[in-house]
C-alpha cells in the first residue's frame, strides 16, 4: 500500500485505501506498533474522505439554494 494519505487523493482513492486498511486490521496478525501505525493511516484517510464529502455537501446545498432562489423570483412579464 502506498504511504500517500494526503489531500491529493480523490475521494474514491482515499475510500478504497481506507477499506484496505480496515481489512488489514481485521485480518489481525500485526504487532501492536504495526496496528497503531495502520490505525493512524486509516484516521488520516477518513479525514480526507470527510473533507471531500463536506465539499460535495456544500456544492449540493449551494446548487439547491440557487434553484430555490430562482423559483422564488417572479417570471419576467408577469
Amino acid at each position: 500500500m502506498s504511504e500517500t494519505t494526503g489531500e491529493e487523493l480523490g475521494y474514491e482513492q482515499a475510500r478504497d485505501r481506507l477499506v484496505e486498511v480496515v481489512r488489514e486490521l481485521e485480518a489481525g496478525g500485526l504487532s501492536l506498533e504495526q496496528s497503531l501505525a495502520l490505525w493512524e493511516k486509516g484516521e488520516k484517510l477518513a479525514k480526507v474522505c470527510e473533507r471531500h464529502l463536506e465539499g460535495a455537501r456544500e456544492r449540493i446545498e449551494a446548487a439547491l439554494a440557487s434553484v430555490e432562489s430562482s423559483e422564488d423570483e417572479p417570471a419576467a412579464g408577469q
